[in-house]
């Protein structure tokens, strides 16, 4: 049997894994994506391919023998980001730990030193697969050597037939195209202006440089003939500079590069360090789980024993199975229990399979509730608000929560993401699940479609994993002094988003479809207007073709390339700049901005009306954010405008049932309250206490008038600078939110700080404490960790310097609302109110209320929202209603 060995191009991964994966770093501040990305390359390969024969070469210091030929071989690329040298140790002592063989020589590129054991392997008879995406390797591919790039996200390979498909080339033929297209990453000069498809065409009709120079009078084109003959020299040259070197003195043999057995303690020692919980997980041992204890319960007799076994339960973890991710349309298809990790119940009630065994669901219900329902049996689910509804749909109010997996994760390392169970059991159990599409033959399979047989160890596993993950969780909670904020606030919340949730929103339909209409109609004529202006038609939804207009044909000066640098960006920022300066990218910007209200709100929201409440339900999301605050989805009311006017007949729809009105209860100015509470300023404090006008004030104090003399601009520019402060803005982005010199904006920032001087030392404070602990905290201890704090890339670090500076005060706001939620809906049941409260959005409660409780709703509401949190100066709250959501606000 042939023998086959893989040749890594360590240095193309390591680079591609660098751009490709930002902000990874530990928590002191190492960054570690290049190591990340490439360890993941190299898992995938060694777990796909299995091979037994494998080298990995890198690139080595100093200048080769292309340099020599060509002084400015390589001369455009920037030297390696210190960030990058950073990670070159580590990567190399992961290489040797996994028992790699590996190859570096000083002058030689890794391209030369895998040409080398390419041909080496060729003549001990081996077969080869070049393990790079570089197209620099074609020319070395044959019926004995193919290329194969193991990407984690989207794997590809290519061989002589692919190349001859691909580019109509031979790899010897290959080569001489790459003398005519050069190479700009190399700073190979080629012949300018002839790309990839015409240097193909050329060798393809020509076979060589030499052939097509014989016959350089054949080429019809006179701009491309002239440019072939003006560049005979560099042509060659390219040849030369881009032929890899297959004759290097390189004293190894195929034989000797076997893949050794790996130094597990090693590895493990390094994943620990470098903070790699994926891959620790892999050399751990896994938590031992068995499906030989998970049971099916199918017929009253079990039932009635799962009953039983219950009745001694401590804690039981509840997960349902069901036909929709939508908790207000689900319906269940069965229902896991778990009281002893190992031991888990699964009771179907609505698979749709020929002959499945059931348990009509009154049935499950009427011996389910009480155990469901028992207040001194505390109760688990990952994400658990989901179970939660459709259980109350149906006729079951679970409770008391007492942990969900997914929000102590996330209270654990809000910046980190990945709370959901399959993530968190292969992290901390080193378990991997059995995952939905291996049940269901895919992402658009149906549960309810396979049988309660084949249902039963993927259900089971859900809930036995969510008892083992809480537990393994309270004790991170516990010991990063997380308790209070989980047990008091975040546990408790998750009933209190729910309710909300089933409480949803009227819409009125009606001025929606109006609306569709009259967005279209704006938008029809702003279309028009922009090809006016531009002189003709085109798609303005298309960025390749709006930037020819731009900056071809109007020739405004591109701001920046995309990130492909393939093309003009015609992002919004590089528009609103534009803006500034031509009446086209202002048009194109309220184009777009219509557009998007229209598909995003107008349009879409008709279609989340839930057929059976004639309401919509928003999914409020207590996992996501990085600094605390709630966000929602279908639809996301974060992002609706609040002070423009498409955004205000938006929130128009939003309606009251009849009898009703909408009652808004907004904080006010709450982030620059906490600033003036964490800082302790007298000045910025004494503003809030006397209820002046804060950012009056501002002016005041920054552009030294009395306040009477404050114009609605100069309090524009006061209200940018207070709330710029909060979020950590610097005298760059100051400049340009307001659109002038940032001279000007530093001597702005410098005058608040003379007239504040207590922030200043507030965020000087924070920022030396957050570079020691490597995290931020909030009032109520809520954490976020800034590892980047210490990265030596100035742009990341900056990053998260004005995280650092805003994650307290806009975490801590978070936390005031919150407490809020749960203090007001407390007060609703004990005061036996009917009114709702339906929406959260950003400092916002908003309630449904029946007239005849709007006085007491508008009191209560107010007593309770400023009364949640006794801070250095008073919490103030905007009260007011309305027939709907924008009169109310």
């Amino acid at each position: 049997m042939t023998k086959t060995i893989y040749l890594v191009d360590a240095s193309a991964f390591i680079h591609r894994s660098y751009h490709a994966i930002r902000h990874l770093s530990t928590k002191d501040g190492r960054p570690t994506n290049a190591v990340y990305g490439f360890l993941a390359t190299l898992n995938k390969l060694l777990k796909d391919k299995k091979p037994e024969y494998l080298v990995v070469a890198y690139d080595a210091k100093g200048p080769g023998f292309r340099h020599e030929m060509f002084p400015e071989y390589k001369a455009n690329r920037p030297p390696m980001p210190e960030d990058l040298i950073a990670q070159q140790e580590p990567i190399r002592k992961l290489v040797e730990a996994l028992g790699l063989p590996s190859v570096e020589i000083n002058g030689l590129e890794a391209d030369d030193l895998i040409a080398t054991l390419c041909r080496k392997a060729l003549d001990n008879g081996y077969e080869v697969v070049i393990v790079s995406a570089d197209k620099d390797f074609y020319q070395l591919l044959s019926d004995k050597v193919a290329m194969y790039d193991p990407n984690p996200k989207r794997e590809s390979a290519m061989d002589v037939a692919a190349l001859k498909e691909k580019l109509g080339l031979t790899p010897e033929e290959f080569l001489e195209a790459q003398g005519l297209m050069g190479d700009s990453t190399d700073n190979i000069p080629g012949v300018p202006g002839v790309g990839e498809k015409t240097a193909a065409k050329l060798i393809a009709d020509y076979h060589n440089l030499e052939t097509l120079y014989d016959r350089i009078d054949e080429i019809k084109q006179d701009k491309l003939k002239t440019k072939l003959i003006e560049n005979k020299q560099s042509a060659f040259l390219s040849r030369d500079l881009a032929r890899l070197k297959t004759d290097a003195d390189l004293d190894l043999q195929p034989d000797g590069l076997t893949i050794k057995e790996p130094a597990v303690e090693t590895l493990r020692e390094l994943y620990r360090d470098l903070e790699f919980n994926r891959f620790l997980a892999d050399l751990e041992p896994s938590t031992s789980i068995s499906y030989d204890d998970y049971h099916l319960v199918a017929d009253a007799e079990s039932l009635a024993g799962l009953v039983k076994e219950l009745a001694d339960a401590k804690v039981l973890s509840v997960d349902l199975e069901t036909t929709s991710l939508d908790p207000m349309l689900a319906e269940i298809v069965g229902m896991s229990l778990c009281a002893k990790p190992g031991r888990s119940f699964y009771v179907p009630v609505g698979h749709e399979t020929l002959g499945a065994q059931l348990l009509p669901w009154d049935q499950v219900k009427e011996s389910l509730k009480n155990i469901l329902e028992d207040p001194n049996l505390p109760k688990v689910g990952q994400n658990v608000k989901y179970d939660y509804v459709i259980l109350r749909r149906h006729g079951v109010e679970l409770g008391p929560i007492h942990d969900d997996p997914m929000v102590a994760s996330y209270l654990i390392d809000p910046g980190a993401g990945g709370h959901g169970l399959d993530n968190l059991s292969r992290t901390l159990l080193g378990h991997d699940p059995i995952t939905y599409e291996q049940v269901t033959g895919g992402k658009k399979g149906l549960f309810q479609d396979i049988s309660p047989e084949a249902a039963r160890d993927y259900a089971c596993e859900d809930a036995d994993l969510a008892l083992r993950l809480a537990e393994v969780l309270r004790e991170k909670i516990e010991s990063e002094g997380l308790v209070r904020l989980y047990e008091d606030l975040e546990l408790p919340l998750i009933q209190v988003l729910a309710e909300m949730e089933m409480n949803g929103v009227g819409l009125d339909t009606d001025l929606l479809n109006d609306l569709s209409k009259e967005f279209s109609a704006q938008m029809d004529r702003i279309e028009k207007d922009i090809y006016g202006i531009a002189g003709r038609e085109f798609n303005i939804n298309s960025p390749k073709q709006l930037g020819e207009i731009l900056f071809e044909e109007l020739k405004l000066t591109p701001q920046k390339k995309t990130r492909k640098k393939s093309g003009y960006s015609t992002d919004v920022e590089v528009l609103t700049e534009l803006a500034l300066v031509h009446e086209l990218p202002a048009e194109v910007l309220a184009y777009r901005s219509l557009s998007k209200l229209k598909s995003t709100y107008v349009d879409a929201l008709i279609t989340l009306i839930n057929p059976h409440t004639g309401r919509v339900h928003t999914s409020f999301n207590q996992a996501v954010t990085a600094t605390g605050r709630l966000s929602s989805s279908d639809p996301n009311l974060q992002n609706i405008p609040v002070r423009t006017d498409e955004g205000r007949r938006i929130r128009q729809a939003f309606i009251p049932g009849p009898g009703s009105v909408i009652l808004s209860a907004d904080y006010s100015q709450i982030e620059l309250r906490i600033l003036a509470h964490y800082s302790g300023d007298a000045n910025l404090q004494e503003a809030f206490i006397n209820g002046d006008d804060i950012h009056t004030r501002t002016a005041a104090e920054v552009f030294g008038l009395m306040p009477a003399m404050v114009d609605s601009n100069m309090r524009r520019e006061a209200k940018a600078i207070n709330f710029g402060i909060v979020y950590g803005l610097g005298p760059f982005g100051l400049a340009k939110q307001l659109g002038i010199e940032q001279k000007q904006a530093k001597a702005y920032i410098d005058q608040y700080f003379n007239r504040y001087s207590g922030v200043k030392d507030f965020i000087d404070a924070t920022l030396e404490e957050a570079r020691k602990t490597g995290l931020v905290t909030t009032m109520l201890g809520r954490h976020r960790r800034l590892p980047e704090l210490n990265s030596k890339n100035y742009q990341i670090r900056s990053m998260a310097e004005r995280m650092a500076v805003n994650t307290p005060i806009q975490g801590s706001a978070a936390d005031v609302i919150k407490l809020a939620m749960l203090a007001v809906h407390s007060r609703l049941i004990k005061e036996k109110l009917t009114s709702k409260m339906i929406l959260q959005v950003h400092d916002e409660l908003v309630f449904e209320v029946p007239e005849y409780e709007l006085d007491t709703m508008h009191a209560l509401v107010k007593e309770e929202m400023e009364g949640v949190m006794s801070l250095a100066v008073p919490l103030t709250v905007d009260v007011s209603h309305g027939s709907n959501w924008a009169e109310a606000h």
